[in-house]
């Protein structure tokens, strides 16, 4: 599976994409009634990203804006978004009322999302002290060095594959007011290299007392994340678990079901796995029936199986 479109909302406002330079005008919505897309091409890119960006301030009343997307940039491929981020940084001033910011909102057929280019993102944490919501896709480059940020409540990290120095700089971040933590982790292939125990800081959950969503997916350790999450103390007040989109096995689900009670769970993710009929049917035997609301569904899980009957398991968003 590749990401195959564009964001649809950002701060629970539709998103809207800012016309480009060659497009007929047309009038432009309330700049609070949407979450504004910014864009350029990846390739043979008529207009910087930069530049975009500049026409939309002086088209739009930006004190008023409320969210805001990064879309595909020129060369994203082959370069980081430095100027974007510099660029942003800069206008901190003339956006006081941004809330949520996604950096790197493409489809695949502008580039893959292992393929794109990233950096050090927390420079943008940094300028907004009252950003509620910060997603950033792509993992090649990506850097997220140890912070404290007051007011964030929702962060995402889409990625074929996530380094561990991401993983471990956003653990031991202080974020006091998070309340959704969203990790695609990855395979190796793509660059994921970290381990189930460099989880341990946001399964601990020490600096992050108001979580109560977590997904830990898209990974190809799933089995070892869900033995780690069976006895982790963050569980106990999470509203949410998502484990989905990765290799999980029957391995992997008996952990969690011989370990800390998870009845009090509202939703159980656990799509795009490769579970057993048995322990489908002990899931909800033991969850479902419980009120928890489960979602099991493997139609688009993928595998293949060698001569010498080696099956490989695959993550749902890779390359």
């Amino acid at each position: 599976m590749t990401i195959g479109g564009h964001l649809e909302e950002l701060y629970g406002l539709p998103a809207f994409t800012f016309p480009g330079p060659g497009e007929t005008p047309r009038e432009l919505p309330e700049p609070d009634a949407v979450a504004w897309r910014i864009t350029a091409d990846s390739y043979d890119a008529e207009e910087q990203w930069t530049e975009a960006f500049a026409r939309f301030c002086s088209a739009v009343d930006t004190t008023r804006v409320r969210a805001l997307a990064v879309g595909a940039w020129e060369d994203a491929y082959d370069r980081g978004p430095g100027d974007i981020i510099e660029a942003l940084v800069t206008a901190r001033d003339r956006l006081p009322g941004l809330r949520s910011l996604f950096l790197g909102d493409m489809h695949s057929e502008e580039c893959e999302i292992s393929w794109i280019n990233q950096t050090d993102v927390t420079p943008l944490l940094s300028a907004y002290p009252a950003l509620e919501e910060f997603g950033v896709r792509g993992g090649q480059g990506l850097r997220f060095p140890a912070l404290r940020h007051d007011a964030l409540r929702t962060l995402i990290v889409e990625t074929g594959g996530l380094p561990v120095e991401v993983v471990r700089g956003i653990g031991a971040s202080e974020l006091p007011a998070l309340e959704n933590l969203d990790l695609w982790l990855g395979t190796s292939w793509y660059g994921a290299d970290s381990e189930a125990a460099d989880l341990e800081p946001v399964l601990s959950g020490a600096r992050l007392p108001r979580l109560r969503y977590l997904a830990l997916r898209n990974s190809e350790i799933q089995d070892e994340i869900a033995a780690a999450v069976a006895s982790a103390p963050v569980v106990a007040r999470l509203e949410v678990l998502d484990l989905s989109m990765g290799t999980l096995g029957d391995d992997g689900a008996a952990a969690l079901l011989g370990g800390q009670p998870l009845t009090h769970l509202r939703k159980l993710d656990l799509h795009h796995n490769y579970l057993s009929e048995p322990l489908l049917r002990r899931l909800r035997e033991t969850l479902g029936s419980a009120g928890v609301e489960l979602d099991l569904d493997r139609d688009d899980a993928d595998w293949d199986e060698d001569d010498d009957g080696t099956v490989h398991r695959y993550v749902a968003v890779g390359e």
